[in-house]
């Protein structure tokens, strides 16, 4: 098995390749991890990680600059169906759009616009950064063994701007920010996390683990 982390210019590339070997290693999961920028190695990997830091269209964009690579990954999550994780703003990309700074269209597999956090109380500030728990989880083979609710295992979250998705069957998990804040989301073969499981020691690590085991 290979797990290819998509290299198209944006998000903590190293760090997350550290997890995921630690992960992999952690959890006795014979896979063969590699950070990449070669839309073909994408094409043969049997999973998909799509990181992701700074702005949805840049974001965006830069996949599209790097030849070939989105459809590489559009292939992968529509035709392959192989497992594929997006992580912080890799995973804002799932949605039908975003809507920081300016409107740009998403891969559309989670209905939903990204929009900026607006917390009710004003006191709160935003960039959303820190450590939070999980709550209101939906049971799912990525999830398995983290605990979750205010005595859970912490995730590391940075980010401004939140999914806000379509259908509520689509959010796994969510956390508090004044107010919920989608967390994770995920569908068929698909999985996103707003914050950074390579930042996230224990719980990032379990998931990394899950995500390598799953087979939907």
């Amino acid at each position: 098995m290979n797990c290819a982390i998509v290299d198209y210019g944006s998000g903590n590339l190293r760090s997350a390749e550290k997890a995921f070997l630690r992960a992999a290693r952690d959890a006795g999961v014979g896979c063969d991890i590699a950070v990449t920028a070669d839309p073909e190695a994408v094409a043969r990997a049997d999973r998909v990680v799509v990181p992701g830091v700074g702005a949805f269209a840049d974001c965006m964009e830069g996949l599209a600059a790097t030849d070939g690579m989105l459809d590489a990954v559009r292939d992968a999550a529509e035709r392959r169906a192989v497992p594929l994780l997006g992580v912080c703003v890799g995973m804002q990309l799932f949605a039908s759009r975003g809507l920081e700074h300016r409107e740009k269209a998403g891969f559309g597999w989670v209905p939903g616009d990204v929009k900026r956090i607006e917390p009710a109380d004003t006191a709160l500030k935003v960039p959303h950064m820190g450590w939070n728990t999980l709550g209101n989880v939906k049971p799912h083979p990525v999830l398995a063994g983290i605990p979750t609710g205010a005595d859970g295992w912490h995730a590391y979250f940075v980010h401004s701007y939140a999914l806000d998705a379509a259908n509520d069957d689509h959010v796994l998990a969510t956390t508090t920010h004044g107010g919920p804040i989608t967390a994770v989301v995920g569908r068929d073969t698909l999985v996103g996390t707003q914050f950074h499981p390579e930042k996230s020691q224990k719980l990032g690590l379990r998931l990394i683990a899950n995500f390598l085991n799953w087979t939907p």
